[in-house]
């Protein structure tokens, strides 16, 4: 296995020293050392993947230096568009490192939304027109592969992309993991708000753990999971579902369950929400400023005021809370007002070690989602 030190200071002696991106569970070790090692402004988590696109061609620009952008292979698909429009030799050629956690490899066992990703990872690259190589996971053949990669970009101005296989990298602890000051539990959070929903009610819930620990608190309490759709992909996207939904049933009451990370990913959505929402629609964020899936990797979400923004993105009432009274005593107004509205609940980061994931197929939680709002 690779240890993460060796690669960045690879990296190093060929002055590739900037890096962004999105966290990723294949990455965790090298992003959490990126993150206890690397001066803030060397290691940008970024709202997306192609916004962390945007920062690396910024960078080159301004030093000439090749910059280094991290992702999961489902966020190569946020990145096409500057990839061929934007870096891509036939417009202004420049040159990008992509580390991109393969997801899904064909052979392997993944979560049923990594399946189809980790089939098309190589022949997207391909189609695109991108070089690319599986990262060794040994330290000599490494050494060879970035020789070469780096000689490529250097000759060519192109990107170059290294799919990265789980296990590539040598376990690192993120150091630099503290709480965040917030007692209450999301998962505590995810049961007093689901539980004093109206009964007609159905919740969108975003990826990763928001949905495992809503769908664990529907199991341990047997009631059911047909009031939830679990999107178990598409991050940043939870909240657009919710409105379509909202929208084509407007007497039915249509919550969000999203993370901040989500939020963040493609905060215009707040604008469309705050626009075309209706007296249904409640938006809620739990907010605990990180990637909690993925390793723990921080986000700005309790450095910006999200109420604030959607607010003033035409949402008609918004809330924060951060203890289980609060939470308990805002549930019983917010079912009285008119919406769009954002409750942004703050709670501690991780989740337990024993959380499990959903146990339907996806293609079962759509039929028995759509069965629920025919009722």
């Amino acid at each position: 296995m690779i240890h993460p030190a060796f690669l960045v200071n690879t990296l190093s002696r060929y002055n590739i020293n900037f890096y962004t991106g999105v966290p990723d569970s294949l990455l965790k070790d090298i992003c959490a050392y990126l993150t206890d090692n690397s001066e803030k402004e060397n290691n940008i988590i970024a709202a997306n993947e192609g916004a962390a696109m945007g920062l690396a061609t910024g960078h080159y620009l301004a030093s000439g230096e090749t910059p280094v952008v991290y992702m999961q292979n489902s966020g190569l698909g946020n990145t096409v568009n500057p990839l061929l429009s934007l870096t891509d030799e036939e417009v202004y050629n420049i040159p990008t490192l992509l580390l991109i956690g393969w997801r899904g490899e064909p052979g392997t066992k993944d979560e049923p939304q990594h399946v189809k990703q980790g089939k098309v990872t190589i022949p997207l690259l391909e189609t695109m027109g991108i070089k690319h190589s599986v990262m060794a996971d040994e330290e000599s053949i490494l050494v060879q592969q970035l020789e070469e990669a780096v000689a490529y970009m250097n000759e060519t101005k192109r990107a170059f992309v290294f799919v990265i296989r789980k296990g590539t990298f040598e376990n690192y602890k993120l150091q630099d993991n503290e709480n965040n000051g917030y007692a209450l539990k999301r998962e505590e959070a995810i049961g007093l708000v689901a539980g004093a929903l109206q009964e007609d009610a159905v919740i969108v819930s975003t990826t990763g753990m928001i949905s495992r620990e809503l769908f664990e608190y529907r199991a341990n309490n047997q009631l059911g999971h047909n009031r939830d759709f679990l999107t178990v992909g598409s991050m940043g996207h939870a909240s657009q579902i919710a409105l379509g939904i909202a929208l084509h049933q407007p007497q039915r009451p249509v919550y969000c369950f999203d993370g901040d990370g989500a939020t963040l990913m493609h905060m215009g959505s707040l604008g469309i929400i705050g626009e075309m929402g209706g007296a249904n629609y409640i938006h809620i964020v739990f907010n605990n400023g990180a990637h909690d899936s993925v390793g723990g990797q921080p986000t700005v979400g309790l450095k910006v005021n999200i109420p604030a923004i959607a607010k003033a993105c035409g949402y008609k009432v918004v809330y924060s809370v951060s203890t289980g009274e609060e939470l308990k005593n805002t549930l019983s107004d917010i079912q009285k007002i008119e919406g769009p509205a954002l409750l942004e609940i703050k709670v501690s980061k991780g989740a337990r070690k024993d959380l499990g994931r959903p146990t339907t197929t996806p293609v079962q939680n759509k039929n028995n989602f759509m069965d629920f709002l025919k009722k």
